[in-house]
């Protein structure tokens, strides 16, 4: 098999051929319903990664994001493209990925986010990430817009010595295309 040592690059550092493995390792992970654009987010930042002898075996990104709160704008680290290769699950290579990436947000950033599906929450929560019991927004190219389909699924971690912001006002996320989140 291989070390399972967990790997780290910015983007720019990757080859073409090292970026279609992470795709195709999401590609499958997320059985089909990993778009371009939820590929498109997850570049242009820090990438984690774990290889074994089949190949890329899990994988995490963090990007940086904006987020306002009360008046004040944040650095966020955002995770992003989060994936263990099926044969590998519940062998702790995503923790490990994941821990990796903190690393880079608590070195980096205010705090980290994410968008948690139902079968990643676990890990997240196991790790530290608090669901967002406040409100969430993007600016959006009509103004600010509500997303309520993501309140219950965003979840946060402080940075390092940092505290997270209060949940008594929206958390309002800058805009990309694709699903905003």
């Amino acid at each position: 098999m291989s070390d399972d040592a967990v790997r780290a690059a910015h983007t720019h550092e990757l080859s073409p051929a090292a970026l279609a493995e992470f795709r195709a390792l999401l590609d499958a992970a997320f059985e089909g319903d990993f778009s371009d654009a939820d590929w498109d987010h997850g570049l242009g930042g820090i990438h984690a990664w774990v290889t074994d002898g089949r190949g890329v075996a899990a994988h995490g990104s963090v990007i940086m994001r904006r987020a306002s709160h009360a008046g004040r704008s944040y650095r966020v680290g955002y995770v992003e493209a989060v994936a263990v290769r099926a044969d590998r699950r519940r062998q702790g290579l995503g923790v490990r990925v994941m821990e990796r990436l903190h690393e880079v947000v608590d070195g980096a950033y205010d705090f980290g986010a994410l968008s948690a599906s139902d079968a990643g929450a676990g890990l997240y929560r196991s790790l530290g990430w608090r669901a967002w019991p406040g409100r969430i927004e993007a600016y959006g190219p009509g103004g600010v817009e509500h997303l309520a389909d993501e309140e219950g699924t965003t979840y946060l971690r402080p940075a390092a010595g940092r505290a997270l912001p209060d949940p008594a006002a929206a958390l309002q996320f800058d805009w990309r295309d694709g699903d905003v989140m």
